[in-house]
């Protein structure tokens, strides 16, 4: 027991610039305190992130404000048909002067990143930023480059414009750590907007409160976090119940046509830990994992035709898994 509470203080410690980071980005974003705690969960376990929703909800300006308040380099991205993988990860340039070539480095290299629109670009720039987003390094001729530590790749997808889209295939997608749906502000929220923001310019000062080094420190204390062993079994079987729905007396393997991936489960265990972490908690329990499942299995559920008929989606499938099997 004493080592839980060595690891509680070193997670309260660790955390306490949470509130601060929040009231930094509180001052340009009204609401979406979900997403905003989805993607410093992300920051927190080295976890990319894909955000879904119809325009003008404010995903851009977030990311852009949450790396203003974190002293980090950011790169906004716009994906279109014709971008090709050099736009992204840099390219070789020849000088004729002494006739050597030399690296001119793309706009990857930062931070942070927002991908606008990634599935408007097609395949090959795709697999260029996720190789990046998997590895942490791209390589330029001959020359392999480190990507800058902490990195985040924020991609954004248009739910409603299908034209001219290239879709993200499952592999690819399954490489993002957590996909958010993103919603309308209520109507309280969007009151707020309107007074802060209808003018015709709106120049909110955001000041960085923290820096790539306290993100990176607070990442170790997240890797401290306790979980137990029902813990990691009840993850387990959340998994494993999207792979043989069968075994846990689930009737839905006729909605599903791929279950979740092992990445889903390493996914679960340290989201879940970065879950406690905001909480400022050294342990992780079952609701940390309850609230953060939706968010990493919902692109990782590939649901049969007969759900599609029957019309319920991967979310629909993951509330009937978390309130049917046992919580410890």
């Amino acid at each position: 027991m004493a080592g839980l509470e060595v690891i509680n203080e070193k997670v309260r410690e660790a955390s306490a610039f949470i509130p601060s980071l929040k009231a930094e980005i509180g001052k340009v974003i009204v609401g979406q305190d979900y997403l905003i705690d989805r993607l410093i969960i992300g920051m927190l376990s080295n976890g990319h992130v894909l955000l879904e929703g119809v325009p003008g909800l404010a995903k851009t300006l977030t990311v852009n404000t949450l790396a203003s308040a974190m002293e980090t380099s950011f790169q906004r991205i716009q994906f279109t048909p014709d971008l090709l993988p050099a736009d992204l990860i840099g390219t070789l340039i020849y000088n004729p002067k002494d006739g050597d070539f030399f690296t001119k480095k793309g706009p990857v290299f930062s931070n942070i990143i927002l991908a606008d629109e990634i599935n408007r670009a097609p395949a090959k720039v795709q697999s260029a930023l996720l190789e990046a987003m998997q590895e942490h390094q791209v390589t330029i001729g001959d020359e392999t480059f480190h990507l800058p530590e902490p990195f985040l790749v924020m991609a954004t997808e248009n739910p409603i414009e299908q034209e001219g889209t290239y879709p993200l295939p499952e592999a690819q997608v399954d490489r993002f750590m957590l996909k958010l749906n993103i919603d309308y502000p209520s109507r309280d929220e969007e009151r707020k907007i309107l007074a802060r923001m209808a003018h015709t310019s709106t120049n909110i000062e955001v000041s960085p409160v923290i820096t790539p080094a306290t993100i990176l420190e607070a990442r170790k204390a997240v890797d401290e976090i306790y979980v137990d062993d029902k813990i990691k079994e009840y993850i387990l079987d959340i998994v494993f119940a999207t792979r043989e729905p069968e075994k846990y007396n689930l009737d839905i393997a006729d909605y599903l046509r791929y279950g979740a991936s092992p990445r889903a489960t390493l996914a679960l265990t340290n989201g879940a830990r970065a879950h406690a972490f905001l909480q400022g908690r050294g342990y992780v329990t079952p609701q940390d994992v309850k609230s953060i499942a939706p968010d990493i299995l919902r692109h990782r559920i590939i649901v049969s035709y007969e759900a599609e008929a029957d019309e319920l989606t991967s979310d629909d499938i993951i509330e009937k898994l978390l309130s049917e099997i046992p919580v410890p």
